[in-house]
C-alpha cells in the first residue's frame, strides 16, 4: 500500500519502497477511464498477475464489468472474467484512489464548439483524484494532448498539495497507442513511448509499464513523448488529406483513384499507400492536429500545412453527400424526400467504434435536406449516445427487400463481414466512398 505522509513532508524513501513493489509485481494500478484505451489495459496489468481497479463515472460500464460482461465488441466475457478471477474490480467511487501505487489516466481529450483542446475530462479526473493521492503514488497521463500538459497542468496540481514530481512522488506521459480492429498488434506488444518530469520518475514509470508491455521506449521528457503522439496522428491526417484531395482531383478528371494508389503502391520505396474515404474518425486523428496548432499559436506559429490538411478532410463528408445529391439527379430524384441507406457507421471497417465516425455526420447533413436516413452496421445495432447527433435507430438487415427499398445506399465503412455482391445486385444506387465495388449502379465517392 503507498505510504501515508504528511503532504509537507519530503520523503524520497517512499519512491524506493514503490520501486520495489513495483519490480516485484506487488504493486495496485488504478486505470482511470474504462474506453477504448483504459479497459484493455487494465485487462493486461490482470492478465500478468498485477491487481487493478478500474474507475470510470459510468455506473453502467462498472456494472456490467463486475457482473462479467462487456460493452466494447473486441473485448469478450471471457477476458473480462479471467481479469475479475485475477482480482481486477470497477467502480466510481474515486476514493479507492487511496489503496493504489499507480494512477493511470485514459480519458478523453476532445474539441470544445471552437475546436479549442478540451481538458475538462483530465482536470475533473485529476481533482477526483487529489483528496486522495498519496506520497509514493505515481501517476501517468495517457491521453493525447498539446505538448506541456503534463508539466504545465499536472505538475502544479501535485505542486499545491504538496507533492513533488521525483522527491515524494512520480509523474509521467506515456501515450495510448490503440488501434480498434488491428489484430497484427496486441495492447502488449505496441512499443511504448514514455516521459517522465525527472529521471527518477521515468524510471520508475518505466518499471510500471515494462510488467504488461513488451518493448518500452523512454524520451528525455513529458515534451518529447507529447509531441511523439501527436506527430504519429498528425502523420496520418495529412497523408489522408492528400489522398482525400488527390481522389476529388481524380475524380474531375475522370481518374479512379483506388487504381493509381495500387499501381504507385507497387513501387518498393519511397511511397507508402494511404487511403480515401468520407472523411476522418475515430477519436485522435480528426482532433489531434488541432491540439498542435492551438499550442503552436502561443510560441507564434501557423500551422498552415495540418490545418489545410484538416480542412479537406473535414470537407469530405460534404462532398460525399454532393455526390449523392448528383446520383440522384441522374436518376430523376431529388434527396428531399428519398430514402437513403448508410452503410457502415463505425469509423472504420471490423470494429463497433463510433467515435467521430464521418458516416454519422453524412446522415446528419442527408438528413438536413430532408432525406429519409436509415443506417446498417453488424458491429453497431443501435444508434449509440453522442453529445452532437442523434438518430432514433437501430441497425437495418441488408436482406434483398431492405436493400431493394432504398433510393440510394452510401457505403461509409466497408466491414469485411458484409456481402457486397448480394448489396449491388440488390441495391439501386451505390455512392461507393471506399472503392470496394464497381458497376453500372455504382457511383465512387
Amino acid at each position: 500500500m503507498p505510504l501515508t505522509a504528511p503532504q509537507d513532508e519530503i520523503n524520497e524513501d517512499c519512491l524506493t519502497e514503490l520501486r520495489n513493489r513495483i519490480e516485484n509485481r506487488k504493486c495496485i494500478v488504478g486505470i482511470y477511464g474504462l474506453g477504448y484505451v483504459g479497459l484493455p489495459l487494465a485487462l493486461r496489468f490482470a492478465e500478468v498477475g498485477i491487481r487493478v481497479i478500474g474507475f470510470d463515472i459510468d455506473d453502467k460500464k462498472i456494472a456490467k464489468l463486475n457482473s462479467g460482461g462487456s460493452y466494447i465488441e473486441r473485448i469478450t466475457t471471457l477476458q473480462i472474467g479471467q481479469a475479475l478471477s485475477h482480482g481486477f474490480e470497477a467502480t466510481s467511487d474515486f476514493s479507492s484512489t487511496a489503496e493504489v501505487d499507480a494512477q493511470i489516466i485514459c480519458v478523453p481529450t476532445p474539441l470544445d464548439n471552437h475546436h479549442q483542446p478540451d481538458l475538462s475530462y483530465v482536470t475533473n479526473t485529476v481533482e477526483s483524484i487529489l483528496p486522495y493521492f498519496q506520497a509514493g503514488q505515481l501517476m501517468s497521463l495517457e491521453s493525447t494532448t498539446w505538448p506541456g500538459t503534463t508539466e504545465e497542468i499536472l505538475a502544479p496540481k501535485l505542486s499545491e498539495r504538496g507533492f513533488t514530481p521525483g522527491i515524494n512522488c512520480a509523474l509521467v506521459y506515456s501515450p495510448e497507442r490503440e488501434d480498434p480492429g488491428n489484430a497484427n498488434y496486441t495492447t502488449s506488444e505496441i512499443p511504448k513511448v514514455i516521459g517522465g518530469m525527472t529521471d527518477k520518475c521515468l524510471a520508475l514509470g518505466t518499471a510500471l509499464y515494462a510488467n504488461a508491455i513488451e518493448t518500452m521506449v523512454p524520451v528525455s521528457d513529458t515534451r518529447v513523448a507529447e509531441m511523439t503522439k501527436l506527430l504519429e496522428n498528425i502523420h496520418r491526417a495529412v497523408n489522408i488529406g492528400l489522398v482525400n484531395e488527390m481522389k476529388i482531383v481524380a475524380d474531375k478528371m475522370g481518374i479512379n483513384i483506388h487504381e493509381v494508389i495500387k499501381a504507385a503502391a507497387t513501387k518498393p520505396f519511397g511511397f507508402v499507400p494511404y487511403r480515401p474515404g468520407p472523411g476522418l474518425g475515430g477519436h485522435c486523428i480528426p482532433i489531434d492536429p488541432f491540439y498542435l496548432t492551438w499550442k503552436a499559436k502561443e510560441y507564434g506559429i501557423n500551422t498552415r500545412f495540418i490545418e489545410l490538411a484538416g480542412e479537406i478532410n473535414h470537407y469530405m463528408p460534404r462532398w460525399v453527400v454532393q455526390k449523392v445529391a448528383d446520383a440522384l439527379n441522374d436518376y430523376s430524384k431529388a434527396v428531399k424526400g428519398s430514402n437513403i441507406l448508410v452503410l457502415g457507421l463505425a469509423y472504420k471497417k471490423n470494429i463497433d467504434d463510433t467515435r467521430e465516425s464521418p458516416a454519422v455526420e453524412i446522415m446528419s447533413q442527408l438528413q438536413d435536406k430532408g432525406a429519409k436516413v436509415a443506417y446498417s452496421d453488424p458491429h453497431v445495432p443501435v444508434f449509440p449516445q453522442k453529445r452532437d447527433h442523434y438518430f432514433d435507430l437501430e441497425s437495418v438487415v441488408l436482406s434483398a427487400d431492405n436493400v431493394a427499398r432504398f433510393d440510394c445506399v452510401v457505403l461509409a465503412t466497408d466491414h469485411d463481414d458484409v456481402d457486397y455482391e448480394h448489396l449491388k445486385q440488390h441495391a439501386q444506387l451505390v455512392i461507393d466512398t471506399r472503392g470496394r465495388l464497381s458497376g453500372k449502379n455504382v457511383i465512387n465517392a
